[in-house]
């Protein structure tokens, strides 16, 4: 099959690529690196790497064109500051406008889209989430511009999946709690933990889901990606330092959460399960130390968070 992937060069996109290449597939990745890693990605001969933003419409029509994508899987999206709203709008709205109709003007028979659990916003009405609850994305502008394209997707009348994600983590994540606990148990930097829950979901047990859908399985619609459990955030944090093998001076400080922030969000998979036979397999201390693993070899200098005055004291 020919994928074109959005945001290939990032976290899920890579990983996506990988798989692809080593089943034979042909692959074109479209990615700015906002996020992404060009060592993300390795030479492959039926692999092809354009740089360039998904809202270009002059770039993506002409890739689209050229290439005739048999699936597109939009990874793309603009998350790094909650404060750029021009850019989440640009990058998240437009440029999930433009994929699709790109798509669409292809005649791709699938476009696979990640959409993010804010779409619920930060206090759920109900736990676990269910797929009939209402969307509520107003809590932030990465949550209203990601939902925007999910709604031009759904729009179009594409044959889509889109799979709202619990907290995907790994190797090659930069994002959310785990990168960050690493970075600053690395640098003698001090760490505190908020008093919350999330649902977390390895990546390469998101990525056995999304080769299913590549291969037709699942009907057109939306999906949760999930475990069905959620952890302690101090849980994530003391299967961290396991890992990592090093001792603490004090126990870690826990912080009440802020007044926006959820205590959990817990995403119910049944529907997936049931339609697709999936359920993730990795634990959450393997996943961690496979992340861990990564961290230790390529290094990070970057990582992005919502947690809020961190501060760099030693």
């Amino acid at each position: 099959m020919k994928i074109l992937i959005t945001g290939g060069a990032g976290f899920i996109g890579s990983h996506l690529a990988d798989r692809l290449l080593q089943r034979g597939d042909e692959v074109l990745v479209v990615d700015n690196y906002s996020t992404g890693r060009k060592d993300n990605l390795s030479p492959h001969p039926k692999l092809k790497v354009v740089e360039g933003t998904i809202a270009d419409s002059k770039l993506i029509y002409r890739l689209f064109e050229d290439f005739g994508p048999d699936y597109v899987v939009h990874a793309a999206a603009s998350y790094k500051d909650p404060g750029n709203w021009e850019e989440d709008a640009r990058t998240n709205a437009l440029g999930g406008a433009i994929v699709t109709q790109a798509s669409l003007k292809c005649g791709a028979k699938r476009l696979i889209y990640f959409q993010t659990s804010l779409c619920y916003g930060v206090k759920p009405l109900e736990q676990p989430i269910s797929l009939d609850h209402p969307i509520r994305p107003g809590d932030s502008s990465y949550a209203i511009s990601k939902t925007a394209a999910e709604q031009y997707i759904a729009l179009s009348g594409i044959d889509f999946i889109s799979f709202r994600l619990a907290n995907a983590y790994g190797p090659r994540n930069l994002s959310g709690p785990l990168p960050t606990f690493y970075h600053r148990l690395t640098n003698d930097l001090k760490c505190f933990v908020m008093d919350t829950r999330r649902d977390f979901i390895y990546v390469q047990d998101l990525i056995d889901i999304v080769m299913m859908a590549l291969d037709g399985e699942g009907e057109s619609g939306y999906y949760h990606v999930s475990s069905g459990r959620d952890f302690a955030i101090k849980e994530l944090f003391d299967k961290t330092v396991e890992a990592l093998g090093v001792t603490l001076d004090e126990e870690v400080k826990v912080r009440e959460r802020n007044p926006d922030d959820a205590y959990t969000i817990l995403l119910d998979p049944s529907k997936t399960t049931r339609d697709f036979g999936w359920s993730p397999r990795t634990q959450l201390s393997d996943g961690i130390k496979l992340g861990i693993e990564w961290y230790r070899a390529h290094g990070i200098s970057q990582t992005y968070t919502h947690l809020k005055d961190i501060g760099d004291k030693k």
